[in-house]
């Protein structure tokens, strides 16, 4: 690891609660951020159980159906690295308690919303508040836990994210079918209310505050750059596939990849200076300092290999399932449930696979399973029966939760605890612009086809070469559990792990 990230001065030491060891955390902190991580999961994903029947109850039309989602989507994966940096300065615990708020009052409008437009509008807001969330809560886990009981924490957070996502529809489709006080669609993001009120109270109880030491600066140059650039890259991402891919969308992919360079010159700049001054006034949203450590910068690629194939294999699953099989929005849940039970059994389990075989094995372990499960897909396309598609869900969640916890942790477990918001920033960032991305490269492949058992056959074939790619990244990852930093820390925290 570069000497930059790993030798801490005394002005450079955590401030907060979670400087301490980890026995310290409260044992309802993984409750509290896990609560939000779910609900962020779920919204992703239940919506497209809803788009139905909300549109037929708004008369929402097909631009206002879309944008019920990718507002959602845009508003996420452009406020990542700021919100980020927001934690690192005034506080993670308090820029969480503030996400949370603002999620909850987000999903009630939502709920509520009298019109198309004031969903999409309450949507956006949602994203919003996601992005305020999303990093503290890596962010806390990094700084919250070392060593055994900061995998554990790792390995529940890779459960939560995929239960969301797996049981997303099938939640959904229930919700739907009981229509709560007649409810309907709404009850889908009205569940949020309660679980929100809940897990409120506990945040200040349960959660240690922590920030960066002196205050850094929020950057205002880097954050225009960063959110525009985003913007123009995650908005054409979304929308291209639906609209054939007019001019505008390769115009914005041109003009955000420029921005982006700007964005990297600027901070790499700000880095520098910030270095060498040792002040907080040229602070940049992102140290590049970061991209020196090799399981952080090898950790990405891995991440950004994992997560093109996660959100575009849940949407050809469930286009195959509901148009090519006929089924309705619960019967395609209840078929999801086969991924679930695998994902299940392994991501409960985890943190113990990576103590015997380290995280470069198991990741890869989990990418081979990923790829075998995929490969049985391509085989039962054209089965007669969706049971037929069982094995090859199952074995495929069997991967997924072996992939999900390591493969975040080897990118934040030798990072700084200083630096903890501006990579969980960067992390979070990766995840939903290789989710957006995988969706649309994944489109070109499914409606490229012929019938729909054929694109469903050539989509996950696809998918299957993407998680070889990501067993050959494993290689340039560091050895060890996290590293030799990581390693010695696990080592010394092993014999009193804390639960959380």
């Amino acid at each position: 690891m570069s000497t930059s990230l790993n030798t801490r001065r005394p002005a450079e030491a955590e401030t907060g609660a979670t400087a301490r060891t980890a026995q310290t955390a409260p044992k309802g902190l993984l409750p509290v951020v896990l609560t939000a991580t779910f609900m962020t999961a779920l919204d992703i994903f239940v919506v497209n159980v809803a788009l139905p029947s909300l549109q037929g109850d708004l008369g929402a039309g097909p631009a206002a159906v879309q944008w019920v989602m990718a507002g959602f989507s845009l508003a996420l994966a452009a406020g990542l690295v700021t919100a980020g940096r927001l934690g690192d300065r005034y506080g993670r615990r308090r820029v969480f308690g503030l996400g949370l708020a603002l999620f909850t009052l987000a999903s009630t409008v939502c709920g509520l919303a009298p019109t198309a437009a004031a969903l999409v509008g309450a949507r956006v807001a949602q994203g919003l508040s996601a992005a305020l969330m999303g990093p503290q809560v890596l962010a806390i886990l990094r700084t919250a836990f070392s060593g055994a009981a900061q995998a554990r924490a790792f390995a529940r957070y890779g459960l939560t994210m995929g239960v969301g996502a797996v049981f997303g529809q099938l939640i959904g489709g229930l919700l739907i079918r009981a229509d709560l006080f007649g409810l309907g669609w709404r009850s889908c993001f009205l569940i949020n209310l309660p679980i929100g009120l809940a897990a409120l109270p506990l945040v200040r109880r349960s959660l240690p505050e922590s920030r960066a030491p002196q205050r850094p600066g929020l950057d205002p140059v880097g954050v225009l750059l960063v959110t525009t650039a985003l913007t123009g890259l995650v908005l054409p991402l979304i929308q291209g596939p639906q609209l054939h891919w007019p001019l505008w969308t390769g115009l914005c992919l041109g003009g955000s990849l420029a921005l982006l360079a700007v964005f990297a010159v600027h901070q790499h700049r700000a880095t520098t200076t910030a270095a060498a001054t040792a002040t907080t006034a040229t602070t940049p949203l992102v140290d590049t300092r970061l991209f020196r450590d090799r399981a952080f910068s090898a950790g990405l690629l891995a991440q950004l290999a994992f997560w093109l194939g996660q959100g575009s294999f849940f949407l050809v699953l469930a286009l195959h399932l509901q148009f090519g099989r006929g089924l309705d929005a619960l019967g395609a849940g209840l078929v999801f449930t086969a991924i679930g039970l695998g994902y299940l059994i392994t991501s409960n389990t985890t943190h113990r696979v990576t103590a015997r075989l380290g995280e470069r094995r198991t990741i890869a372990l989990g990418g081979l399973l990923m790829a075998l499960g995929l490969g049985l897909l391509a085989l039962t396309a054209n089965s007669p029966g969706v049971r037929w598609l069982a094995p090859g869900l199952f074995v495929d969640g069997l991967g997924m939760g072996l992939v999900i916890a390591p493969v975040t942790s080897v990118v934040l477990a030798g990072v700084e605890p200083r630096l903890a918001g501006s990579a969980a920033g960067v992390v979070s960032t990766v995840q939903q612009v290789g989710g957006a991305l995988g969706i649309a490269l994944i489109g070109l492949v499914y409606y490229g086809a012929g019938d729909l058992a054929a694109a469903f056959g050539r989509s996950v074939l696809a998918l299957a070469v993407l998680e070889l790619v990501l067993v050959g990244l494993v290689r340039f990852l560091p050895r060890g559990a996290h590293g030799a930093h990581g390693a010695a820390e696990a080592h010394r925290v092993h014999e009193a792990p804390h639960e959380g």
